[in-house]
């Protein structure tokens, strides 16, 4: 009997976290392991979140990159750690990020972002360490150095236009 309620509260605990997000495996298996479920009861849980579809580690992924690469302007390294952490594979990682940028690139995210964090000043008129602090803080959202390097010796000789070409 005791065995059944610490199953019950466990899967009551599981169905309040993902209702307030998606999780994956990982994450809601640290979560009740956290709330002092035994192992057993935390596999149970799991298992039966599987069985009914709350708990998908694919499209979790999915969600959580385009999540990532849209909303937030991360870069596909930023997606692939944070995936990581979540106990995400990196077969599935890639496969997602791959589709992500189907919709928005790599460059143009970090673009959207640069565009973002000067509020239209000509990068041209920004000085040595302006552009340095631009660079570290692309590279905290993930992008390559190469790129971000491409992006501001391009937009520094072209300028931003706006999206409406003005």
């Amino acid at each position: 009997m005791d065995k059944n309620r610490e199953y019950g509260r466990a899967e009551g605990k599981a169905f309040r976290l993902l209702t307030l997000r998606a999780h994956s495996e990982k994450e809601l298996r640290a979560k009740l392991k956290t709330g002092g479920f035994a192992e057993p009861v935390v596999e149970g849980v799991i298992q039966r979140c599987r069985e009914l579809g709350y708990l998908n580690d694919d499209a979790f992924a999915r969600q959580r990159a385009r999540l990532l690469a849209v909303s937030r302007l991360a870069g596909d390294r930023r997606i692939a750690f944070d995936l990581r952490e979540r106990g995400i594979d990196a077969g599935l990682s890639a496969q997602v990020i791959a589709e992500v940028r189907g919709e928005l690139d790599e460059e143009e995210a970090a673009k959207r972002l640069l565009r973002k964090k000067i509020r239209g000043r000509p990068v041209a008129a920004l000085n040595e360490r302006e552009k340095a602090g631009l660079a570290r803080s692309l590279m905290g959202k993930g992008f390559p150095i190469g790129l971000i390097l491409k992006i501001l010796k391009k937009t520094e000789e072209e300028g931003f236009h706006d999206d409406d070409g003005e």
